[in-house]
């Protein structure tokens, strides 16, 4: 018990110092950076990621932004109310199932993992998020809005829900077929299982 004690308060203190030290830095990134190039993108490429990012694309492209917004507002609702025909409908797809499983095989390492259509809204998602559309937020737009090759690793952050310190991992997907950028996920990574 005192060793598991010590090794959190080690980790504390290291994490603290890296965020006092450098607000932008993120000391994992390395490590971040390799685990999505030899564990998660070789799976991005699995036809229930791609099938479902284009199914999701084709319904939702002709969507305006007051639909968006209505259905944003929609998830929210369903957030708060633990539930709701939008959000059971996308945690029973397929591609939810297979991130669920993802996420499960790892071990605690990923806290919570999500795949973007074209527009930034969930197709599928290992775990309910707080809203439906993150095209307005970084993940997506450091992402899918900058193209196919693009990466973001966000800043090391406390979580309060999970009691981690997490990164988000960001990264867009491309269509095999055509290598045109499609949609994005993003990968909650609990640094502290890199150590």
């Amino acid at each position: 018990m005192r060793m598991k004690y010590l090794k959190g308060l080690t980790l504390a203190v290291a994490m603290s110092g890296l965020m006092a030290g450098s607000a932008h830095a993120n000391d994992f990134a390395p490590q971040i950076t390799e685990l999505l190039n030899n564990q998660i993108k070789p799976w991005l490429s699995d036809p229930v990621v791609i099938d479902a990012i284009k199914a999701q694309n084709a319904e939702t492209s002709g969507l305006s932004e007051g639909d968006i917004d209505a259905l944003d507002k929609q998830w929210r609702a369903e957030a708060d109310a633990g539930s709701g025909p939008l959000i059971d409908k996308t945690l029973a797809n397929a591609l939810s199932a297979f991130l669920k499983a993802k996420k499960d095989e790892a071990g605690g390492l990923y806290s919570e993992i999500f795949v973007m259509d074209g527009k930034g809204l969930n197709v599928g998602q290992s775990d309910v998020t707080s809203d439906y559309m993150q095209g307005d937020e970084a993940k997506w737009q450091k992402t899918y809005g900058a193209g196919p090759d693009a990466v973001f690793i966000d800043e090391v952050e406390f979580d309060d829900s999970s009691e981690q310190f997490q990164s988000q991992a960001n990264t867009t997907i491309v269509d095999p077929a055509t290598g045109q950028a499609i949609g994005a996920i993003t990968i909650g990574i609990n640094v502290e299982k890199l150590q």
